[in-house]
């Protein structure tokens, strides 16, 4: 038993935060030296591969060495799930909303203060290499003129149709270059600079794997709905332990579920030997990043850094990999939402399974907690050390417990309104545009894992409490309002920059093979909605 009660044990946490708030916070001959961080961020990798069962699919040995010595959370969420709104919440620290990184286009200003910029002010040399993309992604016209449309009334193909590409034999390894190159280069690093550095570092490598190729057959303006691996990462997926997802008939779906199927190219015919390839096809992917990770960790151990370096996995979104009749992200779906998160290092406990609810924005108060410096502003994440050490939940941070749910949301393409997921519990609450025009979904998550029946209609009074809450966090109706204006504003001045090139522009972006079967009707629908 503990001597100490719950409140005496408080009471000395308070007395012991009070008191380390005062000493100075610098590397000192008698404090304990700060540890360096590596974080290595990956894209579009589904979290839930990272534990049973979704790991009896693919063998990705290096998070499993994560795992072995350090903590994998069970329960990890994006803040917004697609590339640069999720970054930017990232390295913020504050929620989509906040920031107002509504999509691809727009993230987080390019003068903001981010964890790195603070770490590097207080003594850690800092480095990164490969995808950032959280101030705009280097994302088409296309992407932009998607999100800006997405509440007119027309039904349009924005994506090629996910399929799968092999290539070269079983012994090409390297088949995301531009990712093995930034990988080389941070191992390098380690090997040559922070090896002998005096001072502690925090290195970052930004992968794009998983993320699926580009489909140049989709002609201009193409997106990347190609899954593309070769026979050596297609050796370490197990074929038979994937699962073929159930899909609701088109009847069934929800309406902004149907907008996203049918923009993503996904309403046509697929087989289950198509489905199986698709899935297959990305956990190779899957299995290529694990090894990435794996060359930065044993650069670690070979220079013997490992030891006082806390190193961090994580994603920025998932991929639904057909799930739902979809491919890609921009979903609240698992598939899309739930992103990888181990870390281990110094003082992290080992071989612990953390099942408490966090998101990418918890980073941001984490890596200030590392470096010793004080959270001076008003974040939205909270730090995970106290989970990482396995403390008890209970005890007192200085910016009060932990809440008990995460927030993620959804304003660009894809997607016919702006989404808010809310995740407690066992629940998933998912509520769209002004909370009236579009009906929210439920999910119980311990019940029904595949996310495949809304039982908002069953619980009015569970939807009415989540609601409580969320509209305790983010007025939601407003924020939808205002991404409609901005959608709107955005479009007018698009539109105006072209002037007589307009109807030839627009005819031609990513959903041009629809568009030119009909460009006067689009064109009106357009002017409709202006």
């Amino acid at each position: 038993g503990r001597p100490l009660g719950r409140a005496g044990l408080a009471l000395l946490l308070v007395v012991a935060v009070a008191w380390a708030g005062r000493r100075p916070r610098p590397d000192s001959p008698g404090g304990q030296p700060r540890p360096s961080v590596v974080l290595v961020a990956c894209d579009s990798l589904d979290g839930r591969l990272t534990f049973y069962p979704g790991n009896q699919t693919v063998h990705l040995p290096f998070i499993n060495f994560m795992k072995r010595y350090g903590t994998v959370f069970l329960n990890a969420y994006t803040n917004s799930p697609i590339c640069c709104p999720s970054r930017a919440a990232m390295w913020s620290g504050l929620f989509t909303h906040v920031t107002e990184s509504w999509n691809n286009f727009k993230g987080l200003d390019p003068a903001y203060v981010t964890w790195m910029d603070l770490m590097e002010k207080h003594g850690y040399r800092t480095q990164k290499y490969g995808k950032l993309d959280y101030t705009s992604g280097h994302h088409s016209v296309s992407n932009r003129v998607e999100a800006w449309t997405r509440d007119v009334d027309f039904l349009l193909r924005q994506e090629g149709r996910p399929m799968v590409k092999l290539t070269g034999d079983k012994t090409h390894v390297r088949v995301m270059e531009a990712d093995w190159q930034n990988t080389d280069k941070a191992v390098d690093w380690i090997k040559e600079e922070a090896v002998n550095l005096t001072q502690p570092f925090v290195l970052y490598l930004g992968l794009n794997l998983p993320h699926p190729y580009p489909s140049p057959y989709a002609g201009e303006n193409f997106g990347s709905s190609t899954f593309l691996t070769s026979p050596y990462w297609l050796e370490k997926v197990t074929y038979e332990a994937i699962k073929i997802p159930k899909w609701s008939s088109f009847s069934e779906m929800h309406p902004v579920d149907y907008y996203s199927s049918y923009t993503k190219n996904c309403t046509g015919e697929f087989t289950k030997q198509e489905v199986r390839n698709i899935r297959a096809f990305y956990y190779a992917m899957c299995a290529e990043t694990d090894a990435m990770l794996g060359e930065v960790i044993s650069a670690l151990r070979d220079t013997g850094l490992l030891k006082k370096t806390i190193v961090i996995f994580t994603a920025d979104h998932g991929e639904l990999a057909m799930e739902h009749r979809q491919f890609y992200k921009m979903s609240m779906y698992e598939g899309s939402s739930h992103v990888p998160l181990l870390v281990m290092g110094p003082g992290i406990k080992e071989q612990q399974q953390v099942p408490n609810v966090v998101s990418l924005v918890d980073i941001y108060p984490t890596m200030l907690d590392i470096a010793r410096i004080p959270v001076t502003q008003n974040l939205s994440g909270h730090s995970l050390m106290p989970l990482l050490c396995g403390k008890a939940e209970n005890e007192v941070s200085h910016r009060g417990p932990r809440p008990s749910w995460v927030l993620s949301e959804f304003h660009g393409c894809n997607v016919n309104s702006s989404t808010y997921m809310l995740r407690t519990g066992k629940w998933k609450y998912i509520a769209y545009s002004d909370g009236r025009s579009v009906l929210p979904q439920l999910f119980d998550l311990s019940d029904d894992p595949d996310e495949l029946t809304n039982v908002a209609i069953k619980f009015p009074v569970i939807v009415h409490s989540l609601d409580k809450i969320l509209r305790s966090i983010v007025n939601y109706p407003k924020v939808s309002s205002s991404v409609q204006e901005y959608n709107k504003r955005q479009f007018m001045i698009w539109k105006q920059s072209l002037g007589q090139n307009y109807s030839n522009v627009i005819a031609n972006l990513r959903w041009h093979q629809d568009w030119l079967k009909e460009p006067k009707k689009y064109e009106n629908a357009i002017d409709k909605w202006l």
